[in-house]
């Protein structure tokens, strides 16, 4: 059906564009609060959402688990909301001014990192195709990295770390993303609820810890009010509605299409955060179109590969 699967395409856009703002919005929030009570903050109104609407469209029943894959909902949604929560934004906060970029590219190798999950988790291998277009990709990153100056990275100790983080970030949404074809029988209202309450309690115990363990602290009354509109915009548009929109269209177009949507986010935070006045450089952008060639090639390949997979199986 050309208008379901149009819807899906609308759905994914819509999330991936809300997420290439939410990282420029994220810059300005991360200068004033740490990215773990933040975090925290986020999916305590995110989860509560989820979980009204998901009553007010299934029932509350929706919420029981009963004898379904109950430690595998919880693993996805700490690592999609708490993994990815915590990694990609402290990534974006070690990186400094240029972070909403690096960020933002570092999510568009995603639907790499899904190809190489699917290997681990499926057995199904990348072709040397796609191991070709990986390698691409992260030239891409480092491009953007290093602002065009791959040997500059070797100097800078920061960039080492604020990878790491930034590409755990990734690998953890990739991992939630693909998770969701291991639920195929819930809605994606239940799979984003679940997994968000889920993910939750993994948020609260790992702040928590931090702050015992005096690596982080409780935020002052006056830093929360001044990041009010941030957190706003972070829970309603790029946690509600994205994430909702995000489930909802790959439940219709498949994950393994879905992702390359997410070839939309660097090129929103760069308009955005050009818009905004952070100097981009053309070792940036052809960082950039290096990263959306390459997942083009990519999708490209696999779309045909599976169409002449599908006639040759039609034929015997």
């Amino acid at each position: 059906m050309p208008n379901t699967y149009m819807t899906g395409i609308a759905l994914c856009a819509v999330a991936a564009i809300s997420w290439g703002i939410s990282f420029p919005v994220m810059g300005e929030a991360l200068a004033a609060i740490d990215p773990f009570n933040f975090t925290a903050m986020r999916y305590s109104a995110a989860a509560i959402i989820f979980v009204v609407l998901l009553i007010s469209k299934e029932g509350i029943q929706a919420l029981n688990l009963k004898a379904e894959r109950f430690m595998l909902a919880w693993l996805l949604g700490s690592s999609g909301f708490c993994g990815y929560g915590f990694f990609i934004f402290h990534g974006q906060q070690l990186a400094g001014k240029s972070g909403a970029l690096s960020a933002s590219v570092m999510i568009a190798t995603t639907p790499m990192l899904t190809q190489l999950l699917n290997w681990v988790l499926r057995g199904s291998r990348p072709s040397a195709t796609s191991f070709g277009c990986i390698v691409m990709s992260f030239v891409g990153v480092m491009l953007v990295l290093t602002k065009g100056n791959p040997a500059a990275l070797m100097a800078q100790s920061i960039t080492f770390e604020s990878t790491a983080f930034l590409l755990l970030g990734a690998v953890s949404w990739a991992f939630y993303t693909l998770g969701s074809s291991f639920f195929p029988t819930w809605s994606a209202y239940r799979y984003t609820a679940i997994t968000t309450l889920l993910g939750l309690i993994t948020i609260l115990i790992s702040n928590e810890a931090l702050i015992a363990l005096s690596f982080n602290s409780r935020p002052h009354m006056e830093t929360v009010i001044s990041i009010l509109p941030h957190l706003f915009y972070m829970v309603l548009i790029a946690g509600v509605l994205a994430v909702l929109c995000w489930n909802m269209g790959n439940k219709i177009i498949s994950p393994v299409n879905g992702v390359l949507f997410l070839d939309i986010v660097p090129l929103t935070a760069f308009i955005t955060t050009a818009v905004t006045g952070t100097p981009i450089n053309s070792g940036q952008l052809l960082g950039a179109l290096l990263v959306g060639t390459s997942l083009l090639i990519n999708n490209l390949y696999r779309r045909k590969w599976n169409s002449c997979f599908k006639i040759r199986w039609e034929r015997s």
